[in-house]
């Protein structure tokens, strides 16, 4: 049984409150480049990095001391912040201590030496100054210390130890609780090959294929064969998580238990939004890590930790639901969450696996949403709108650095003559004023939880700019946007660079969507090694349960909307009345989906129909689904790429039909035609990389909402010209058998 240091540590040695008040932390660079310099400050008697292990009662520990001065005797741990240090809470001192104990008995052990001297060395990394707190110890006290909180760990480990154990036991005795389909028994043995061999996989699986038991059942046996040590798996929306969740609890019996832990945003589980995350403030912050051991152990014992028991948990002991989570994540067999947890720049299960060392197998879902995701992860802005309110609302302390960046801000904002532009690079002086303004803030990091919103969000805003703006390169663009109130954006435009770290950090990791086509340009986004496996899955429905017909009598580009309006419902309405049922109307925008509801009620009032409004809420897009009622009568109009666009399951009669009045392509602007020159610069592939590819993304998404079953069947118009193209028609599902609707012309 083996441990980091670090991770033992945190284990045993964290006791108080949560306390966030002396945030937000060094990034990894900045502590690396930190640990240099002080480093570089030390004589020719210092070594860095010094690897050292020790053992007690069947546990190893191990772990790399930053330093240590072989004339002075001194062990050195090196911490990088920002802040007020003398405002550090106690037990954020503590565990550094208990930390570099660790590591000093260790290296008494080692070098036979009677007595030590400890050092916690801070660094300012805004400042550059050092503060150095250090003491003496007794080779025999810290070897004291050693064992008991070795013991204290101990305990805990070999429960674990035994609990891995039996899980894989049982894992690898698990049974597929259903019959396979041979499309799914495919899909399930390549993801279990890529898993053992610990390749990548882009899997292009249609809807019926049962991707989500088709990928757990294997990367779980993968698991139980000691091929992975913990499953992620990722999703764009809530509704995936709970497939997932359903998948986990038919595929893991509770003889397995299996560990699965559903990780939720902060805001949804905060129990005290107007409370700072501090003992002070919030009464859940209060004792939270001495209260953590009955709440872990409590999550823990029932295996399926969805929010419910996690909340249970919570209130049971008095902590936080979602410091709880996080914690728990440390002791999860698979754990369920966002995309961002795992690709964002500051992801919080990237992060613990590289600390934890974990060989991890990540499943994403739906993945053809991962493009568009990680470019906003990988995005930043700062707008005039927020430095103004910062300004006004800003501590006298801070008033003058943000007056000074939003001076500056403005000056370049009035240089610019035109609404849009691009430029190179950000500025020089730009981010010169930045980093005057993020160190001035960061001094006073300890407090900022008590700023108010607008000052805390421009903080937050200008630190991802100017972290981003250190990694500018070809991947983004740098631009303006000036109509009334500007806003400079480094935009990205190919998160490959970006995501090829996080792919590179994994044993595994399987993409599945229905729409992953053409391959080439989802290895080229994100970033996937050459390597990667594709697989193409057949469809298991047959060309017969689904009739596709190509209106190409109707435009449906921006200047011929107004004339495409009556012939679409015509076409709508003759089909409603040829077969009654439930049908979906996709569009492009809202607008135009309010013109054609309006055409319909005018020509057929007969015919129920319910309309797609801007920024539904839950209860109303739930509404807005229950109208698909099995053997109901009446039209929905919704917009293509939308709520209602994927990840809707309507079997059955609930639906039979869908109408889609559009290529689904990017809205033609300013911002996408620099994008498409950028695409055509890099890959040579501009208009499909920037507008065709991604519509017809969209259009395939939406198209599969009709046959969901192997019993289904339904029809769909794909309702423009262009779908009539060679170009287009290859894109299509291979399995869609394409008829040309014939217009009867008038006698």
């Amino acid at each position: 049984m083996s441990v980091a240091v670090r991770v033992l540590c945190q284990f045993t040695a964290k006791r108080g409150d949560l306390d966030l008040r002396f945030t937000p932390a060094p990034s990894a660079r900045e502590g690396i480049a930190g640990h240099i310099i002080v480093a570089s400050r030390r004589g020719r008697d210092y070594q860095t990095e010094v690897t050292l292990e020790g053992t007690y009662d069947g546990l190893q520990v191990r772990g790399r001391a930053d330093g240590y001065d072989t004339k002075e005797r001194r062990l050195d741990e090196c911490k990088t912040y920002r802040g007020e240090l003398a405002r550090m809470p106690d037990n954020h001192r503590a565990l550094h201590w208990a930390q570099a104990k660790m590591y000093g008995a260790m290296l008494c052990r080692k070098q036979k030496l009677r007595e030590i001297r400890l050092a916690l060395v801070y660094y300012d990394v805004d400042t550059e100054h050092e503060t150095v707190l250090a003491e003496n110890f007794r080779a025999d006290d810290l070897q004291t210390f050693f064992e008991e909180h070795c013991a204290q760990y101990a305990t805990w480990g070999r429960a674990e130890l035994e609990h891995r154990q039996a899980r894989d036991r049982a894992l690898l005795s698990m049974s597929f609780p259903y019959e396979f389909y041979p499309a799914q028994r495919e899909l399930a043995e390549t993801v279990y090959r890529v898993a053992a061999l610990g390749e990548h996989l882009l899997a292009q699986a249609p809807t019926g294929v049962g991707k989500t038991m088709g990928t757990l059942f294997p990367m779980l046996k993968a698991m139980g064969a000691g091929k992975i040590d913990r499953i992620f798996y990722l999703t764009a929306k809530t509704t995936g998580r709970q497939l997932a969740i359903d998948a986990l609890q038919a595929l893991a019996t509770p003889e397995i238990k299996l560990r699965v832990l559903e990780i939720t945003a902060r805001e949804k589980v905060c129990r005290y939004p107007d409370s700072a995350c501090h003992g002070d403030s919030c009464p859940l912050a209060k004792k939270f890590y001495d209260r953590l051991p009955g709440a872990r152990a409590m999550a823990l014992q029932g295996g399926m930790m969805t929010q419910k028991v996690i909340g249970a948990a919570a209130i049971e002991h008095g902590i936080c639901p979602y410091f709880l989570s996080q914690e728990l994540a440390r002791w999860s067999d698979v754990i369920i969450g966002d995309y961002n947890y795992y690709f964002d720049q500051s992801a919080f299960l990237y992060g613990l696996a590289q600390e934890q060392g974990w060989r991890v197998g990540v499943l994403v879902d739906e993945a053809h949403n991962l493009i568009e995701r990680a470019r906003r992860m990988y995005s930043g802005a700062i707008d005039a709108e927020t430095l103004r309110r910062a300004r006004k609302e800003a501590p006298e302390l801070l008033r003058t650095a943000i007056e000074r960046l939003s001076n500056e801000f403005q000056r370049i904002a009035n240089a610019q003559q035109v609404p849009y532009q691009v430029y190179e690079i950000a500025p020089k002086s730009l981010l010169k004023a930045l980093d005057t303004y993020i160190s001035r803030h960061s001094a006073l990091a300890d407090q900022a939880m008590l700023f108010p919103e607008h000052v805390q969000k421009l903080f937050f805003d200008a630190l991802a700019f100017h972290g981003l703006a250190e990694d500018f390169a070809e991947h983004s663009l740098f631009d303006i946007t000036h109509p009334e109130h500007a806003t400079f954006m480094i935009r990205n435009v190919v998160p490959a660079p970006f995501l090829k770290l996080r792919f590179a950090h994994t044993k595994c990791v399987v993409l599945f969507s229905a729409t992953l086509s053409p391959r080439e340009f989802y290895q080229d986004l994100l970033g996937l090694p050459d390597t990667t496996r594709w697989l193409d899955v057949e469809s298991p429905f047959s060309p017969d349960q689904l009739e596709v017909q190509v209106v190409r009598h109707i435009s449906t580009r921006y200047q011929h909307r107004g004339d495409s309006i009556a012939p679409m419902v015509e076409l709508i309405v003759r089909q409603f009345e040829r077969m009654p049922g439930n049908y979906l109307v996709f569009a492009s925008s809202f607008d135009y989906l309010a013109r054609i509801a309006e055409a319909l009620d005018r020509a057929a009032p007969h015919i129920p129909n319910r309309l797609q409004v801007r920024n539904m809420s839950e209860s109303e897009r739930k509404q807005f689904l229950e109208g698909f009622a099995p053997e109901g009568r009446s039209l929905a109009l919704a917009v293509l790429g939308g709520a209602f666009g994927e990840g809707i399951d309507l079997p059955g009669e609930r639906m039979i039909g869908a109408f889609i009045a559009t290529l689904g392509l990017p809205q033609l602007n300013e911002v996408s035609e620099q994008m498409r020159v950028r695409m055509d610069e890099l890959f040579d592939a501009g208009y499909a990389y920037t507008y065709l590819y991604p519509g017809l993304q969209k259009v395939i998404q939406a198209a599969g909402r009709v046959i969901r079953t192997q019993h289904d069947r339904g029809i769909v118009y794909l309702i423009d010209d262009r779908f009539a193209r060679r170009e287009v028609r290859e894109l299509l599902p291979k399995w869609w058998r394409l008829q040309i609707l014939t217009v009867r012309q008038p006698t």
